[in-house]
């Protein structure tokens, strides 16, 4: 679909599962060359056995684990033009914002916004000075509307939705996505953001029951759970010449459930 990206080096943070997993495979599909980076070697050793691609092993919340990111990937594949900011992490209960305690606060900011920051960070310089690249950043449909408050959402026995800062770390990563691509635009970088609302992956349908996940589906105008491919193809969409006046944008993989 996109001929443009074979050839193109593509890091994927996150990428050992998941949305960033698939989005490995749609761009291994395409002929580019991919680096995923993760926590777990097993599962990062997986996909690449799948892309024919690099796995690193690295924690995105370290600067110096993203240098020897880029370093390797670098020396391996070649500069990066297609970077997707897909890692996020940190672990908090849903309640109150009074009852969250400070290290799960620290904890899921750091694991989302801090390490798309410093993902940026760390490949910005080299794409400036290339005058080109196409940077995807990972947010969610509850950086756009409190999760709590979220119109017509069923009751799974969780009136709090998700953790406050987990909202507002993917409405900061919105924010972040932004600034940067006004930033860089006359560097010729274009910077975007994906915000999935719903996604059928293994960890929610590890966490969630089939019910559950009726339910869910129920609640979106095009009456389905979204799939990992939906946010992938629009990942390799904003990666590619097909977008190439849009920048600073976040699109919603949300089948109808944001509208904005």
């Amino acid at each position: 679909m996109y001929p443009e990206l074979d050839g193109k080096v593509v890091l994927i943070t996150g990428g050992s599962r998941g949305i960033g997993a698939g989005t490995a495979r749609a761009f291994a599909a395409e002929g580019a060359r991919v680096a995923a980076v993760g926590r777990d070697r097993a599962a990062l050793d997986a996909i690449t056995a799948e892309t024919g691609g690099i796995g690193i092993v690295a924690d995105v919340t370290r600067l110096d684990h993203l240098a020897a990111a880029r370093s390797r990937t670098e020396a391996e594949l070649g500069p990066v033009d297609v970077l997707c900011a897909f890692a996020g992490g940190g672990l908090a209960r849903p309640g109150p914002t009074a009852e969250m305690s400070e290290e799960e606060w620290r904890g899921v900011i750091d694991g989302n916004l801090t390490a798309t920051f410093l993902t940026l960070k760390e490949f910005l310089p080299g794409m400036q000075e290339r005058r080109a690249g196409s940077i995807i950043t990972m947010s969610s449909s509850a950086g756009r509307l409190p999760s709590n408050l979220r119109a017509g959402a069923p009751d799974l026995g969780n009136p709090w939705g998700a953790p406050v800062a987990y909202d507002a770390a993917k409405a900061g990563v919105q924010a972040l996505t932004r600034h940067v691509a006004a930033e860089v635009a006359a560097d010729g970088v274009r910077v975007n953001c994906v915000a999935p609302g719903a996604i059928r992956t293994e960890r929610t349908e590890r966490h969630m029951s089939a019910e559950q996940l009726q339910a869910v589906a129920a609640i979106h105008p095009l009456g389905r759970i979204g799939e990992v491919t939906d946010v992938a193809g629009a990942a390799l969409f904003l990666a590619s010449a097909q977008s190439a006046w849009l920048t600073g944008l976040t699109l919603d993989v949300a089948g109808g459930r944001t509208m904005l």
